[in-house]
C-alpha cells in the first residue's frame, strides 16, 4: 500500500488528485482479494486513459482507496485470446496478430487496459470490443462472487455496457474470440478502406490494417506520446450524438441556409449518427483553440481531442469541455455527451 499518491502521471491526461491510499494488485488472486476485503469507496485504476479525477476529491469522497490494476497475462489458445484487465490493451492486439488471429487490428493503437474495453464497449474506425468478446470475467462487489458474464449480459451499446456507470461489479479479464483465418474484420469505415486501397465491407490483410490504422490515429494525435502534449488527452472526449431523421434534416436545413454542403452523418440503428468533432468545429471551436498559452486546448490535430499542454488541472479541461459543449447546443441545438467517465466533475453548468 502506498498514500498521497498523485494520481495524474498514472492518466493519460495527466491531471487529477492526491490519493489518500493506493493499492496496487500485480495478479488476479491478488485483485479479488484486495475487492472482497475493502469496505470504503474505491477507484479501480488500470491505464486511466478513459477517466477524468477532479483536482481534489478529499471532500467528496474522503475515505476512497484507490485500487490499481496491474495483473497483465495475455494467454492465446486456439482461436480464444484471454487477457486481464491490467494487460495494455495493445498489447492485446498485438499478440492475438503474432499468433495469426484477426478481429482486433482495427482497434490498433488504442490506450488503456483491457479490463476497460467492455465497461466503454471501446471501438474506432467502424470496430468495437463487443464485435468480439465472448465472455468477460467479473467480481461483484456486494457479494463477493466471481463469474463469467456472457457478452448478452452486458448490455453493449455504443460506446458503454451496463458495467460503465457503477463500481459494484469490477472486470477481472476478458476474453476475445477471433478469426483463426487471419481474417481482417469487415472493414467497415470508409477512410480505412480507401487507405487500404479495398472497399467498405471487405476484408484486407490484419497486419496492413494495424500499420495504416496506426499511421491514421497519429495523423489525428491519437497516438499517446510523453513528449508530445497534443497527445495528451483521454482521446475523443465526445461521443458522435445519435439523434433522429428528423433532427438530421433539422440540421442539414441550418447547414444549407449558411454555407452549404452536406452534413457528415452515418446510419445508427436508433437513428442518425453526427459526427462530432464537425459539430464541434463548426460551432467555432477549430483545432487548437482557444489558442496558445491557455492550459487546456483542443488537440492542433483533432477538435474532439481536449489536451492538456502541460500545466493543466481537470477545472482548466472541465472548463473548456463545458465551452465546447455549450457552443454545439447553441448552435446547433444538439447536447454532446462525454465519453470519458468523470469522477467528482461533471459539465453542468456552476
Amino acid at each position: 500500500m502506498a498514500e498521497s499518491v498523485p494520481l495524474a502521471p498514472l492518466t493519460t491526461l495527466r491531471v487529477g488528485p492526491v490519493a489518500r491510499r493506493v493499492l496496487t494488485c500485480t495478479s488476479t488472486d491478488q485483485l479479488v482479494d484486495v475487492l472482497r476485503a475493502v469496505t470504503d469507496p474505491i477507484l479501480v485504476l488500470a491505464g486511466g486513459s478513459n477517466v477524468v479525477l477532479a483536482d481534489d476529491l478529499s471532500e467528496t469522497m474522503p475515505e476512497l482507496t484507490v485500487v490499481r490494476v496491474a495483473n497483465t497475462a495475455i494467454t492465446v489458445e486456439g482461436d480464444v485470446v484471454r487477457a486481464e484487465a491490467g494487460a495494455v490493451f495493445d498489447d492485446v492486439v498485438v499478440a492475438s496478430l503474432q499468433h495469426g488471429l484477426g478481429g482486433l487490428e482495427c482497434l490498433s493503437g488504442i490506450p488503456g487496459s483491457a479490463g476497460a474495453t467492455p465497461v466503454q464497449n471501446v471501438g474506432a474506425y467502424g470496430a468495437e470490443v463487443a464485435d468480439t468478446i465472448r465472455r468477460v470475467r467479473l467480481l461483484d462487489r456486494r457479494t463477493g462472487e466471481v463469474r463469467w458474464a456472457a457478452p448478452e449480459e452486458l448490455k453493449f451499446g455504443y460506446r458503454t455496457s451496463i458495467l460503465k456507470y457503477s463500481d459494484a461489479v469490477i472486470v477481472l479479464e476478458v476474453e476475445f474470440a477471433l478469426d483463426r483465418q487471419g481474417r481482417s474484420a469487415p472493414l467497415r469505415y470508409r477512410e480505412l478502406a480507401t487507405a487500404l486501397g479495398v472497399e467498405p465491407g471487405e476484408r484486407a490483410d490484419p497486419i496492413r490494417v494495424r500499420q495504416t490504422v496506426l499511421q491514421l490515429r497519429a495523423g489525428k494525435g491519437m497516438v499517446l506520446d510523453e513528449q508530445d502534449h497534443d497527445t495528451w488527452s483521454v482521446g475523443s472526449f465526445f461521443t458522435n450524438p445519435v439523434v433522429s431523421q428528423a433532427e438530421f434534416e433539422r440540421v442539414q436545413a441550418m447547414f444549407d441556409a449558411d454555407t452549404g454542403g452536406a452534413v457528415p452523418h452515418y446510419p445508427a440503428p436508433d437513428g442518425v449518427k453526427l459526427a462530432a468533432g464537425w459539430l464541434v468545429e463548426h460551432a467555432g471551436f477549430g483545432k487548437g483553440y482557444p489558442g496558445e498559452g491557455a492550459p487546456a486546448r483542443l488537440s492542433t490535430k483533432h477538435a474532439l481531442a481536449l489536451t492538456n499542454r502541460g500545466e493543466a488541472n481537470t477545472a482548466d479541461v472541465i472548463a473548456l469541455a463545458r465551452a465546447v459543449r455549450a457552443g454545439v447546443l447553441d448552435r446547433f441545438g444538439i447536447m454532446l455527451h462525454p465519453e470519458p467517465i468523470l469522477i467528482g466533475c461533471d459539465l453542468s453548468v456552476p
